[in-house]
């Protein structure tokens, strides 16, 4: 499988500190990027080179991809637990252990206390005993919190069916773009993608070769207003009749206001150019990052009203648990979920897939 996308440090983003008010953007000159599948980008052929000298290797279905994905996690939690409940009397001891393996997994305070609270009343009603029984129980209640999140999207409401993703730098949202798009079209679905990260040169030019690669139209313009290109995208799938436009954005921090103003601002032009636009506001989360990623989801759920979750990096980190937490403190859906860096290793997010490669070896 390709690495289609190589990290690299992202600088920060010099946006103005107030964000200009304006009804609808000046129109800036955009490129349209045809793709030219002669053509390709220099980091591109040297990942061409690399994977054809790769030994080949059995490929891992997605069951396998995502227990090998949560493997700290569940070393941190299912390993643990398994000890912890290998049998003996429940006592408060038992419980204060638990409690302890659940805050390290990042579960969170207050959905660690909700787990606790009703797996003792499990306990009770169903009699249990002895710690070995625990442990189904203890899934069941982890499967009814995460299952509000399980919500798939359904792109086929709108023509074209605009998606504005947001996130913090190095959260993995250009190359979640990616594998969007290419999973929209493994739908049969038409893909235009707006890359409105302007101030970031790494952000086009990744979104420019996925484009080349796949058969995709990029709209871009070096140094123009984020908006003004959105703008020009969404018009243009609208006149080719395109199914889907992802919209990037300009990476930020939810502490710094002036920018979730601007961020607030692309979201306000895409309505201008089609009503009732964006359909999807998707917010992507780096899975390593445990407890901050609640936060992030709750300034960015103030700032634009997020719909959608998209939780990448699950591959090999110890914070899997934070999912919980989110879904304690904001139940927004997990559309996807990402634990690779192939561009097919994103895939819808299902509550008894993600509690199953927890616990089970």
């Amino acid at each position: 499988m390709f690495d289609f996308f190589k990290k690299k440090k992202e600088p920060e983003n010099p946006v103005e500190d107030k964000a200009p008010e304006i009804e609808v953007p000046e129109t800036t000159p955009v490129e349209e990027i045809t793709p030219e599948p002669a053509v390709s980008a220099p980091e591109a052929i040297a990942e061409e080179k690399q994977a054809e000298a790769a030994p080949k290797t059995e490929k891992l279905s997605w069951a396998q991809k995502l227990k090998a994905g949560l493997s700290k996690t569940r070393q941190n939690l299912g390993g643990q637990i398994s000890s912890l409940f290998s049998g003996g009397k429940i006592d408060e001891d038992t419980y204060e252990e638990l409690e302890a393996i659940l805050l390290t997994a990042d579960v969170g305070v207050a959905a660690t206390q909700k787990l606790l609270d009703n797996l003792k009343a499990r306990v009770k009603k169903e009699r249990l005993e002895d710690t070995a029984a625990l442990k189904t129980a203890l899934k069941a209640e982890l499967h009814t919190i995460l299952s509000p999140l399980e919500a798939g999207l359904d792109t086929t409401a709108h023509i074209p069916f605009v998606i504005m993703m947001a996130g913090v730098n190095g959260a993995g949202k250009t190359t979640s773009i990616g594998k969007l798009a290419k999973l929209y079209q493994s739908q049969g679905k038409s893909v235009l993608i707006a890359a409105g990260d302007t101030f970031r040169a790494a952000a086009r030019e990744q979104l420019q070769v996925w484009g080349e690669r796949n058969n995709v139209h990029v709209v871009t313009s070096e140094g123009a207003d984020a908006a003004a290109v959105i703008f020009d995208a969404v018009n243009s799938a609208i006149s080719k009749k395109i199914d889907i436009v992802i919209a990037d954005t300009a990476g930020r921090l939810p502490t710094q206001m002036h920018l979730m103003d601007e961020i607030a601002k692309v979201k306000r032009v895409i309505n201008k150019a089609n009503a009732g636009a964006p359909h999807e506001i998707m917010l992507v989360l780096d899975a390593n990052t445990g407890q901050n990623a609640v936060s992030q989801v709750q300034a960015f759920d103030d700032a634009l009203g997020v719909t959608g979750l998209v939780l990448s990096k699950l591959d090999g980190t110890a914070k899997g648990g934070v999912i919980a937490a989110i879904a304690e403190a904001r139940p927004i859906p997990i559309r996807y979920i990402g634990v690779g860096e192939g561009i097919d290793d994103l895939r819808p997010f299902s509550a008894s897939d993600f509690v199953d490669a927890l616990f089970d070896e």
